[in-house]
């Protein structure tokens, strides 16, 4: 299934399906809910956009020390993508994955994934795949 949608992506971003760029921006917004006894969280978020990429990052908090903090960035245009995204546990645990997919101009696309759990096992894929449709 994962590598079915890897290869899906890369013949997306070899044809030159993806989105029309978007204007330059950036948003933000923090809410804490706050209850009796000291119970509560604040969860914040921030987003900024570009016509070759994104990035953003979430974070939840609770007011007994638990939370996580997720970060996620892509880069796109002529013909390629990259996005990587990771999260970070207050317990110090983290977690991680990246892709990325270019055109190779020739039929082809090249696609490479990689995720790291917990425990610090990683998992990689990586290939090409042949498309119909290229752009002229």
């Amino acid at each position: 299934m994962k590598l079915q949608v890897l290869t899906t992506l890369a013949a997306i971003v070899a044809v030159g399906l993806a989105a029309p760029a978007a204007e330059a921006s950036a948003r933000g917004h923090t809410t804490s809910v706050q209850g009796s006894g000291g119970k509560g969280y604040t969860r914040s978020t921030a987003t900024a956009r570009t016509s070759t990429g994104a990035a953003s990052t979430r974070s939840t908090q609770t007011n007994a020390g638990y939370g996580a903090t997720s970060t996620r960035s892509s880069t796109y245009g002529g013909g390629s993508y990259s996005g990587s995204s990771q999260t970070k546990f207050n317990n110090g645990a983290s977690i991680s994955r990246s892709a990325s997919v270019q055109n190779n101009g020739d039929g082809t696309a090249s696609y490479s994934a990689s995720r790291t759990g917990v425990n610090g096992q990683t998992a990689n894929v990586s290939g090409t795949v042949s498309y119909s449709g290229a752009p002229k």
